[in-house]
């Protein structure tokens, strides 16, 4: 008897499993009914789902990593959804929980695709942030410590994972179907927040002195789903670079077509976001859009249109009726309040980081220097650029060697899309190189590419690009092979 239990045991492990994990839960959910009322029960419930993730992820790290993905584009929503809990801190969490699942399943990964100069450089640029810790202008550590996670640690995780774990076409494909799409998701929610209106933690967040930067004239800057609008007008300037180029790739008419309608909603999220910037990320990445294309005669047109537009916005006041174009025109005024505030508090850093030139250290700048360091006169002092802010973190020294490394990687790329033979391919990798421009450029005028989603998305572009010549190489066998 007990040998046929056995028997039936080993033939029905999971759905003994399942029955067992079932009744658990039954009881489980029952007691802390019983004790805890409604709350209970939901807090069981998200153990057993907080549970079922972990061990999907230690299968999979690509799920973790997804779901990472995901979380960089709805956080600005979760904090203000959930103002007095670090919801920042479970980012983190996955980003290691997806390292942690890699590690565990190494033997499965190709390691030596990580040796290209994206990783590596991403790995000298972690070294020189770790070693600010010694920075003697005497910052705080947990200042040091949080910028370091955004500045340099991230950036150091993310690229090796598209050679790790999403490294075939196909991953390309949804890679580009999953910005688009939540970039649509974020424009659409941009618009419930100007004609529906917003919920009760985004008016709380605005209360506590955001109103200041995103109420201007009586009008709200959407920010959506983001952190604030100027991350969100960026976001979406970007994303309509990556939209109009892949408009003009060589596919078929109805996807042109909704490529075409992408780039357009995109367009309209980063008017309505008021972000002045945004303009300058949508010209330079268009601009190098067509450089990269080798269409010179499409490029001289393309600058003739930028320059009107340029100037009927200088030179002329039409459209000055719509907040939106007001904004985008200030952007072009030098006589503008908030351009000159911005030059008088780069003449108050010169003098301070005259006798720095390896800077004040991490987390002496912006948000982390004013809640960590706010008893130094030079972190009360508003970089408003991330250009400036690295200036101010790493000195003149690391301002150089930032910009050669991000000038390096952007060339690399360039050099990678020119020799690509796949037409469609090729389009995609230029939409990649040229959204990442438009991120570098518009960073100096905002903390565009220190933050989240475009700072995930500007790592992963370079990765893709670096693989791009492998999925080359890939399609050209598969053509000759006869299997499209």
């Amino acid at each position: 008897m007990l040998k046929n239990l056995h028997i039936h045991i080993g033939n029905h492990k999971k759905q003994l499993l399942f029955f067992l994990v079932a009744m658990s839960l039954s009881i489980l959910v029952a007691g802390s009914t019983q004790r805890y009322g409604f709350l209970g029960p939901l807090a069981v419930l998200a153990l057993a789902g907080a549970g079922t993730f972990v061990i999907a992820s230690f299968n999979n790290p690509r799920i973790a990593f997804i779901f990472y993905f995901a979380y960089c584009f709805v956080l600005g929503f979760v904090v203000k959804t959930f103002l007095d809990i670090p919801v920042g801190l479970a980012m983190d969490a996955i980003l290691l929980l997806t390292w942690g699942s890699i590690l565990v399943n190494m033997n499965k990964f190709n390691w030596k695709s990580l040796k290209n100069e994206h990783v590596m450089l991403s790995l000298v640029w972690f070294g020189i942030s770790v070693l600010q810790v010694l920075n003697p202008y005497g910052g705080s550590f947990t200042g040091w410590f949080n910028e370091l996670r955004f500045t340099a640690l991230s950036w150091l995780l993310i690229a090796p994972v598209v050679f790790l774990l999403f490294n075939q076409l196909a991953d390309l494909n949804r890679f580009i179907g999953f910005i688009l799409f939540f970039s649509c998701l974020a424009t659409l929610y941009g618009v419930k927040q100007l004609y529906i209106g917003l919920t009760a933690g985004e008016r709380q967040w605005l209360d506590a002195g955001n109103h200041v930067t995103h109420i201007l004239g009586g009008k709200l800057r959407a920010f959506s789903i983001y952190s604030d609008a100027g991350q969100f007008g960026a976001s979406q300037a970007i994303m309509a670079v990556i939209a109009l180029v892949l408009a003009m790739g060589p596919f078929s008419i109805i996807k042109r077509l909704i490529f075409g309608l992408i780039a357009v909603l995109m367009l309209y999220g980063m008017a309505i976001s008021g972000t002045r910037g945004a303009l300058f990320a949508l010209a330079s990445g268009l601009a190098y859009a067509l450089f990269l294309s080798k269409n010179f005669k499409l490029l001289i047109v393309g600058c003739a249109f930028a320059i009107a537009g340029f100037g009927t916005l200088k030179y002329t006041k039409i459209g000055d009726e719509i907040f939106q174009v007001r904004r985008l025109r200030s952007a072009l005024d030098p006589k503008d309040a908030s351009f000159n505030v911005r030059m008088e508090n780069q003449k108050k850093l010169k003098i301070l980081l005259r006798d720095e030139p390896f800077g004040a250290g991490l987390g002496m700048s912006g948000m982390n220097g004013t809640t960590y360091n706010a008893d130094k006169p030079i972190a009360n002092i508003q970089p408003d650029s991330y250009w400036v802010k690295v200036w101010v973190m790493y000195g003149i020294v690391g301002l150089l060697i930032w910009f050669g490394i991000n000038a390096y990687i952007i060339g690399k790329c360039s050099g990678i899309v020119w020799n690509l033979k796949d037409p469609k391919l090729k389009t995609k990798m230029i939409a990649l190189t040229s959204g990442t421009v438009g991120c570098f450029i518009c960073s100096y005028g905002n903390e565009v590419m220190n933050g989240l989603p475009s700072s995930v998305i500007m790592f992963m572009s370079w990765s893709f690009v670096f693989i791009s010549p492998w999925l080359d190489e890939k399609a050209k066998k598969l053509k000759a092979d006869g299997d499209d």
